[in-house]
């Protein structure tokens, strides 16, 4: 319907829409439409977006929220592991033993071994500690570790370092939490740090040796070997009273776990020369080691120095070749009073003895750890005052040992030398072996 207005306007009425010129559809109406349609679907896939990146942020976020949950839970379970105890084993968290070394502050180090660093830690409540961290990707899981542990912490002797525990199965990392022992190692005493400024009496040597091999007895007891006995692992407190540490240690750690400077099974110097034929390492093996550590404490020399003559490089070596050419003095630290007191004299004879007979290349001819720890007590309970008496009246020259030469107590052949029960009623004599010694103990 179309018409004129009042003020003679021409329009048309159409059915959905007011025209100015008739009621045919235009190609505007059509140029509205191919825009309308494509603006539609722009704006439809901008809002299915939107949706999109919104649902994708949500879950995002639920699961950031849940793996929060789930390592507060964990870091909730440690503190709480943290101070308790379990199978007698105390729980110590990382973060705890963290702040007591400083960050495992370099300067904290006490000491490096074939297992791990060990750091000096002092913890919260004051008590000095020694945190061992275990070398990364050498020891067994953390869980089977812990396990291990709890068999370790049953160990309770005198003369062994006590173990107060370990870091919680969920830690990042194993560290055993030792007792602090402040007077360092027997190694530092006699040839190290430390040797300048004390001297171990012959006194205190023999106390060294009866506790060390009363400790590695009690092991033995306990079907524990050591593996890694010497001087670096005999710790002394300030009374000079020994802790071996470091023992069943190699529990932890998978049988072809190494490290660059030792390995669990030995170290150079006091490495059992069968291990090379065998690759087993046995109770005799800890016997072969502390019979060098008598070597050291009777000499004070280190157990390698690349300083002597070929094929005296190790002690062992350099040691038995003295003693089988009668020349046991010239190994003798001159500072014990080897030459003018009797009694040191025949005790270091007897020691070396020992010695000699824990350093057999066969592990069959070697005396166990027992037998060695009851030879030590005897000859330091015997009655030197009284023997000193007896050779006096036999007219021998024993009031001034001095004029004596070691060469004179060797020349009776050495009796009973694989029965070490009865070492303190024998004579030293000409040093014999069934095998020889040779430079390929470690």
């Amino acid at each position: 319907h179309c018409g004129c207005l009042e003020n003679w306007a021409f329009i048309c009425f159409c059915e959905s829409w007011i025209s100015d010129s008739d009621c045919r559809k235009s190609g505007n109406h059509k140029l509205v439409l191919k825009i309308a349609i494509p603006a539609g679907a722009c704006l439809f896939i901008l809002t299915a977006l939107i949706v999109g990146l919104f649902y994708l942020k949500k879950r995002k976020f639920q699961s950031q929220t849940s793996f929060s949950r789930i390592t507060s839970y964990n870091h909730m379970r440690s503190d709480l592991e943290s101070g308790s105890s379990f199978f007698g084993i105390r729980v110590f968290s990382y973060m705890e033993l963290q702040e007591a070394t400083n960050n495992f502050d370099p300067d904290c180090i006490l000491g490096e071994g074939g297992f791990g660093i060990v750091y000096y830690g002092k913890l919260r409540d004051g008590r000095e500690v020694a945190v061992k961290r275990l070398y990364e990707r050498n020891y067994k899981r953390v869980g089977q570790s812990i396990n291990e542990v709890e068999i370790l912490i049953k160990l309770k002797h005198p003369n062994l370092v006590t173990l107060y525990g370990c870091t919680s199965r969920h830690s990042r990392e194993l560290l055993l939490v030792y007792e602090y022992i402040p007077n360092g190692t027997v190694a530092d005493h006699l040839h190290g740090d430390r040797s300048d400024s004390t001297s171990l009496n012959w006194t205190a040597r023999m106390k060294i040796a009866i506790q060390t091999a009363d400790a590695l007895s009690y092991l033995h007891a306990s079907e524990f070997v050591h593996r890694d006995v010497k001087t670096n692992n005999i710790l002394l407190d300030n009374n000079f009273s020994v802790k071996v540490a470091d023992f069943g240690l190699s529990r932890l750690f998978p049988l072809d776990a190494t490290h660059v400077s030792t390995a669990p099974q030995g170290t150079p110097g006091y490495l059992d020369p069968e291990y090379r034929k065998y690759y087993q390492v046995t109770n005799k093996s800890d016997v072969y080691s502390f019979g060098v550590v008598l070597i050291e404490l009777i000499s004070s020399l280190p157990p390698i120095d690349i300083s002597r003559d070929e094929g005296e490089i190790n002690l062992s070596s350099y040691a038995m070749n003295k003693i089988q050419q009668g020349a046991l003095e010239e190994l003798v630290d001159q500072k014990l009073g080897f030459k003018s007191d009797f009694k040191v004299k025949r005790m270091v004879i007897l020691v070396a003895e020992l010695a000699f007979q824990c350093l057999q290349q066969e592990k069959e001819i070697r005396p166990s750890m027992e037998e060695v720890l009851e030879a030590l007590k005897r000859i330091e309970s015997m009655d030197y005052e009284a023997m000193e008496a007896e050779e006096m009246s036999r007219g021998l020259q024993t009031s001034n040992p001095a004029s004596r030469t070691a060469g004179s107590e060797v020349e009776q052949p050495l009796r009973n030398a694989q029965n070490p029960n009865s070492l303190p009623k024998s004579e030293i004599g000409s040093w014999t072996s069934r095998s020889t010694i040779s430079d390929t103990s470690g």
